[in-house]
């Protein structure tokens, strides 16, 4: 059930009858016959002792040239893009929400309700789930909660096939090309020691001030500023790390709160007392930060005085990277929204496209780029059906542009390397990562006092970059790069500097 978007619309569960039990029985619907067959979860364990007997689902495999048996090790057995601590209860899990309000109000979940649905129960699953090493299908389903579950398997195989094919070109970039170092220069903390406060800020655009975190040296800041835009049902705790970590390097950090979409928004609509995010944050969200730069030029932020507006990094995570994209001049067009948003079968269809598509609305709005930014960074960016190839020649921003190999809530080969692939050659980059997942590439605090946050080293280097290369940080073919060779690494994993060439080979027609 928590596995692939694509799969869950193929399964259904049975609430517990008694708290903590997990799955005891499988509901099969077979390809073909469309018969189910009720099998307890505990002789799914081996498909291939289960198919040599002599039931009538062994029969059905056996006339169906061990169809069924294939298809059964492929959705139980083969690891899945999950990671554990993918939903820590620490750091919440906002997309799987997602997944699980848009199900429930499709009737997918019979009897299963939103709102039983926690942290801690996440969590937990996917603990469960990886005791063995890897995270399969059939781990999960013995660590979920249910009587039984109802899996339509022809519907399974297409939604994992096409999540892999989603991924395939950066698994095979990953493979083939060399991973950056990882040096002491960017990887371990700076010498300042790191404050941390809270601000309000009435702005104009909100009926409610904007709750600012904002996190820089206590002594002597460097007057630089770089802001994080968080995610869809996200908020600001969750990136302290990478605050933290430029931080200790002079830098100030502001973290906004988007009062729309926000998890507090997120907790009043699971109660009944808001509506979900509505189109119009699109449009706010951008205007938060340019609000933000405007309160610093304008000194009305305490003890911000000293800090320069006129060269900003904006940081953006999932639909902050979109935020962070349009400051630097991407515009969305709802031609490409209006295309394709109906067509349920497309291959590039993934989970990001519920948020893309919910923008159709408001997807031709005026172009709010911010002159103040000069740099931005995307990271997990749902982007490749809501901007198309044209946005990339508006971009008046560097843009570094990180996606990792698991994510199959925003898969990198349509939501980042067709993009990248058709942007100018005007010094963007692409960084991918072995490994990484929609959620295991932020940094929550708590993680990050712990070990260093995976992309800090990168997000120091392309930081320090753009502040070197002063008025040559600006998108321009020949441009110098803002990135070492090497040095932004990340000991442990496996990060690579993917090339527009790279990025195009095998890429699909554009939409």
């Amino acid at each position: 059930m928590l596995a692939l978007p694509g799969m869950l619309a193929a399964l259904s569960v049975v609430p517990l009858a008694r708290p903590g039990l997990a799955v005891e029985r499988v509901d099969l619907v077979a390809p073909f016959s469309g018969e189910t067959y009720a099998i307890p979860l505990s002789e799914l364990a081996d498909p291939k002792a289960l198919l040599a007997g002599k039931s009538d689902l062994a029969d059905l495999d056996r006339a169906l040239n061990g169809s069924i048996g294939r298809q059964l090790i492929q959705v139980l057995h083969n690891p899945l893009p999950l990671s554990e601590g993918a939903f820590d209860k620490d750091s919440g899990s906002p997309l799987l929400q997602q997944v699980i309000l848009v199900l429930s109000s499709l009737g997918e979940l019979e009897g299963f309700k939103t709102k039983d649905i926690s942290a801690d129960v996440l969590a937990n699953v996917i603990d469960k789930a990886s005791v063995g090493g890897k995270i399969t299908f059939y781990s999960l389903l013995q660590a979920l909660p249910g009587q039984a579950i109802r899996i339509n398997l022809p519907l399974v195989v297409r939604a994992m096939n096409r999540n892999a094919q989603q991924r395939e070109l950066t698994n095979k970039l990953l493979t083939s090309l060399p991973p950056v170092a990882a040096t002491p220069g960017f990887s371990k903390p700076g010498p300042a020691v790191v404050e941390l406060r809270e601000l309000d800020l009435v702005v104009n655009h909100r009926s409610v001030p904007l709750s600012l975190v904002v996190i820089q040296p206590s002594k002597s800041p460097n007057g630089r500023l770089v802001v994080i835009s968080h995610g869809l049902w996200d908020s600001p705790k969750n990136f302290e790390g990478w605050a933290r970590h430029l931080a200790s390097y002079g830098y100030t950090v502001v973290l906004p709160v988007h009062p729309g979409s926000d998890q507090d928004q997120q907790r009043a609509m699971l109660a009944g007392e808001s509506p979900p995010p509505t189109p119009q944050e699109l449009r706010l969200r951008p205007m938060d930060v340019s609000a933000v730069l405007d309160a610093i030029e304008a000194g009305k932020l305490p003890r911000l005085n000293g800090v320069q507006v006129k060269s900003t990094v904006v940081v953006g995570h999932s639909w902050g990277a979109i935020t962070a994209l349009q400051l630097a001049g991407g515009r969305s067009r709802a031609e490409p929204l209006q295309k394709n948003c109906g067509d349920l079968t497309g291959s590039d269809r993934n989970f990001s496209w519920i948020l893309q598509c919910s923008f159709v609305s408001v997807a031709d709005s005026p172009s709010q780029a911010d002159p103040r930014v000069t740099s931005v960074i995307a990271v997990s960016p749902p982007i490749g059906l809501l901007f198309d190839p044209d946005a990339a020649k508006e971009i008046q921003a560097r843009v570094l542009l990180v996606s990792g190999s698991k994510d199959w809530v925003v898969p990198p080969d349509p939501e980042a390397l067709a993009v990248f692939s058709q942007s100018p050659a005007l010094g963007h980059r692409l960084v991918l990562v072995q490994g990484g997942d929609h959620f295991n590439l932020r940094a929550p605090l708590a993680k990050s006092t712990a070990k260093l946050p995976v992309l800090a080293p990168l997000i120091l280097a392309w930081v320090n970059g753009t502040f070197a290369a002063g008025s040559l940080a600006a998108p321009a073919p020949g441009a110098p790069s803002l990135l070492p060779v090497s040095g932004w690494g990340r000991d442990g994993m496996v990060l690579v500097d993917v090339s527009p060439q790279q990025a195009g080979a095998n890429q699909p027609a554009t939409k």
